[in-house]
């Protein structure tokens, strides 16, 4: 059975997605950026950008019946790749019990506010 769930970010109506997909035993999140999807602000820092990243997905997850703890694969979409080892503490902080497979993709973003784009994908069950 599919679930759709949503943050409720006017980019999700403006380009006809969902948040996150529930299919099964997997959820899969979009993209999340740093944006706080209460406010719609989005810090200035590259660090702090990946931090809200974090707190996005972990409370789209929650709501999935998931973790961060139940991540299986992550991509991470920086414009700069020198970049990414300024997001390793974040990482760290996060991710250190599920290690997931991970990429690295060196890409624009929707936005030059956008410093990190991150998309997981999760069991609903382990």
């Amino acid at each position: 059975m599919k679930k759709l769930i949503s943050s409720g970010s006017a980019f999700e109506q403006t380009f006809a997605y969902s948040r996150a997909v529930v299919d099964g035993d997997y959820v899969f999140v979009s993209g999340t950026t740093g944006y706080d999807y209460s406010t719609m602000e989005i810090d200035a820092g590259l660090v702090e950008q990946t931090e809200q990243c974090f707190k996005n997905i972990a409370q789209v997850l929650a709501e999935a019946g998931s973790s961060l703890n139940q991540v299986v694969r992550i991509h991470y979409i920086l414009p700069d790749k020198r970049d990414f080892a300024l997001c390793a503490p974040v990482m760290q902080k996060y991710l250190s019990e599920s290690r997931p497979a991970a990429t690295m993709i060196e890409a624009g973003l929707l936005d030059d506010a956008m410093k990190i784009e991150i998309e997981v994908t999760a069991r609903t069950k382990i």
